[in-house]
């Protein structure tokens, strides 16, 4: 099931070579980005491997576990930036979690009303919320810039939704 998979990892093992890459956050960034697949988070952002630590989950909503993540990424892995990244046509905006409950629950033959998908009918607000949790989370260190942005997947543009601070 997984042989094409194994397959590209031994040719990549064949060519591979130890870059030298720190475990630290080259650039002092995290993104807190989309698992759509229009997303490439290091070219967005004019990046390379190495220069920030990338998170992703369905929406890009700032969860326990990723905040977990952003609070070791700031205290341990030299992350002074944080930015969460939303886009445009994204499948949790603009649908409520009873919809999407209904759907897969129905598609699955089982109930899915307990789940938390994290939609949201206000992207922006949403967004701006997040931000906040990140920004109040009191195990981040003082000055820690926090921001978010919408990713326009047909133009490729980033635009901020409020102040940096």
């Amino acid at each position: 099931m997984f042989d094409d998979l194994l397959e590209a990892n031994r040719r990549y093992q064949a060519q591979f070579h130890d870059s030298g890459v720190a475990g630290t956050a080259a650039k002092g960034l995290a993104v807190l980005t989309c698992i759509d697949s229009r997303i490439d988070p290091l070219a967005m952002l004019g990046l390379r491997p190495g220069d920030a630590k990338i998170l992703r989950n369905a929406g890009a909503r700032v969860t326990a576990d990723s905040l977990r993540s952003l609070v070791l990424a700031a205290n341990l892995l030299a992350v002074n930036r944080v930015c969460v990244v939303q886009h445009t046509d994204c499948a949790m905006v603009g649908r409520r979690d009873e919809e999407i409950a209904a759907t897969i629950g129905a598609a699955r033959g089982v109930d899915a009303s307990g789940w938390e998908f994290l939609t949201s009918t206000d992207q922006v607000g949403t967004l701006q919320q997040d931000v906040a949790l990140i920004r109040s989370c009191p195990l981040m260190p003082p000055g820690l810039q926090v921001g978010g942005f919408i990713f326009d997947v047909h133009s490729g543009e980033l635009v901020p939704t409020g102040p940096a601070a």
